[in-house]
């Protein structure tokens, strides 16, 4: 049985992935039901998501590089998410924003 957090990292994972490629909610249900890799991969999309969100250094510098940091991995993650819905659908999702 799912503990609580565990449902929630889900949840999140679910959202992160849902609000980039809207169009394919369905798919992504079923690719996280299936695929404990894609769930990570949708996992590891919200948590660079919310880390982005909450940077906060010392200098304007550091901060901007920290942000493009997250912003790189972010895009890399929503190319991998792209490609496992496109595989599971026969075609490419577009991510939204």
């Amino acid at each position: 049985m799912a503990t609580n957090d565990e449902v929630t990292r889900k949840e999140q994972a679910f959202s992160a992935a849902a609000r980039r490629f809207p169009q394919a909610e369905l798919s992504i249900r079923r690719l996280m039901g299936r695929s404990e890799d894609f769930c990570d991969l949708c996992a590891d999309l919200a948590e660079a998501e919310r880390a982005l969100a909450n940077v906060v250094e010392t200098t304007a510098a550091l901060c901007e590089e920290r942000r493009r940091e997250w912003q790189e991995l972010i895009d890399h993650l929503v190319n991998e998410v792209a490609e496992a819905i496109g595989e599971s659908e026969g075609r490419g999702p577009r991510p939204t924003g």
